[in-house]
């Protein structure tokens, strides 16, 4: 049976690129975007509207997905945006609109298609992610904060979908050329004694960027966990991203064996 692919931000990036291949190799894709009508006629796969910060879209969208479909495999958690600035310089209600998307944009509309899976006994979850969900970087603060958010959600969430045959995966690049920089908002903070420092570290973020991973790495890794059904939650993509994990991937391991465990035998 071919397998039914919902991918969001599917109009750009990572997202767009994997639907693309994913319809090519004879999956039934459903990407979303908020302005579908704009993309529709470019893209071979279906796309229906949905802006994940606003959960009355989410609502409507998800009834609209499944008067369209009768079976849903796989939902890969791919919109979202960067919000670059200084910590001191980027005020509250900014910071609120990045976790509204990039959090509890993802967070909701994972929600809404839960108890589809439930009912089915099956599912698979794949979230791209960011090795910034584990280290933290200059002038990208409150992004950072958002995707460490994600990183404790869904590892909490693995937890109590394993009994439901529910996979949940992270994907974690570090840099990959795409075209996030485009989809980047600054706070344009103003404070004079931060100025060099921004630059410098502009500088920086711009040259590890342009040497990043392809945005084809990232996709093949999501293709892979979806022609596997793997059950690894994390997933690095790239040299940095996969030494990071490694140092952590001992701890969290044990932790998590242990609490496997502890729920088994509780009384």
């Amino acid at each position: 049976m071919t397998k039914t692919i919902l991918i969001t931000g599917a109009s750009s990036g990572f997202g767009l690129m994997l639907a693309n291949n994913l319809h090519h190799k004879g999956f039934n894709v459903i990407g979303t975007s908020r302005e579908p009508n704009k993309y529709q006629d470019k893209v071979g796969f279906k796309l229906l509207r949905l802006d994940i910060a606003d959960e009355s879209s989410i609502e409507e969208f998800t009834k609209q997905l499944f008067e369209t479909v009768s079976q849903l495999d796989v939902l890969v958690n791919s919109a979202g945006y960067m919000l670059t600035g200084i910590a001191e310089e980027t005020p509250s209600n900014v910071g609120k609109k990045q976790f509204e998307t990039n959090f509890w944009g993802t967070v909701n509309l994972t929600n809404s298609i839960l108890p589809y899976f439930r009912k089915q006994r099956s599912g698979q979850i794949i979230t791209v992610s960011s090795i910034m969900g584990l280290i933290g970087l200059p002038n990208k603060s409150i992004y950072t904060a958002s995707k460490h958010a994600l990183e404790g959600y869904f590892k909490s969430l693995r937890f109590e979908l394993s009994q439901f045959n529910i996979k949940v995966n992270m994907v974690q690049p570090m840099w990959a050329k795409t075209n996030l920089g485009a989809n980047t908002i600054s706070s344009n903070g103003d404070i004079p004694d931060y100025q060099q420092y921004k630059k410098q570290v502009d500088a920086y973020i711009k040259k590890s960027m342009a040497e990043g991973e392809e945005p084809e790495t990232v996709v093949k890794v999501i293709e892979k966990l979806i022609d596997t059904k793997s059950s690894k939650f994390r997933n690095p993509v790239g040299k940095m991203s996969k030494m990071i994990l490694f140092l952590n991937n001992y701890a969290y391991s044990m932790f998590e064996g242990a609490i496997h465990k502890s729920v088994k035998t509780a009384k």
